[in-house]
């Protein structure tokens, strides 16, 4: 199921940087994704007509993702608000091969109204900073594998669609709020995802390039039996942070 992360004071740790930085996007952290070369059925078999990038080569799904979603957030009204040089999309290894459980997360980089310090019981806490080619990044979008490639064509655009939809209109670090009680998927999670379906149609309608979404097609034998494996890039989970107590909100 797609999920956001929200913030508690459980996820401090005892040690780690304030801010996590790289010079190029080439030195982030990657994982790659091995399966077997040899099909012992059709199944394995990528269909030729579905483009997926070089044969014999990684598929790098962060890149097919990136390159969708700058198609998806031009092609729609309500996505148009996102910068995606600073949204960092990454992947995880699902715990167990079940086909239930996280497919995606979207993790805001910043607190409520796009704060960056947050104060509670006293103490002032921060999201770990990302720091990319000097450009800070305000939402990861995470991807698990091999979970997401495992669902159908409809789900994985669905979902990807779902991400997307979480990140706040204001592009500020912080998430998009709903009314009520149920503030990330509205009051009904079902209605939300049908939302999200309708947005699928209607950028699958309005000439997108199948170029750009043939590969959500292939399932993850299907990959790694074209590519020999799947790659990404692939971070810890961001760590809340308590600030010194000497520290103000002001300071930071």
């Amino acid at each position: 199921m797609p999920a956001v992360a929200e913030w508690s004071i459980e996820d401090l740790p005892r040690h780690a940087p304030f801010l996590l930085e790289w010079p190029t996007a080439a030195s982030l952290p990657r994982r790659r994704f091995y399966g077997p070369r040899s099909a012992s059925s059709g199944f394995c078999m990528a269909p030729p007509y579905w483009e997926s990038g070089p044969i014999e080569r990684p598929f790098d799904i962060c890149r097919h993702l990136a390159r969708l979603s700058a198609a998806v957030c031009a092609s729609c009204n309500d996505l148009r608000h996102i910068d995606l040089s600073r949204v960092l999309i990454t992947v995880t290894s699902a715990r167990s091969r079940r086909s239930s459980g996280l497919q995606a997360r979207v993790t805001p980089l910043r607190f409520h109204h796009g704060k960056l310090v947050r104060p509670q019981r006293g103490v002032h806490y921060q999201v770990q900073r990302h720091v990319v080619e000097g450009r800070e990044i305000l939402y990861l979008m995470t991807f698990c594998l091999p979970r997401f490639l495992d669902l159908d064509f409809d789900e994985k655009f669905i979902t990807l669609f779902h991400e997307l939809f979480h990140i706040g209109p204001k592009f500020d670090g912080d998430l998009r709020r709903h009314d009520g009680r149920y503030h990330v998927h509205s009051h009904s999670k079902t209605k939300y995802d049908e939302q999200m379906a309708g947005f699928v149609r209607q950028y699958l309608s309005n000439g997108a390039d199948p170029a750009l979404h043939s590969f959500l097609r292939l399932n993850t034998a299907q990959l790694l039996h074209r590519h020999g494996s799947i790659t990404g890039i692939a971070l810890p989970r961001p760590k809340l942070l308590p600030l010194p107590r000497k520290a103000s909100a002001t300071e930071y």
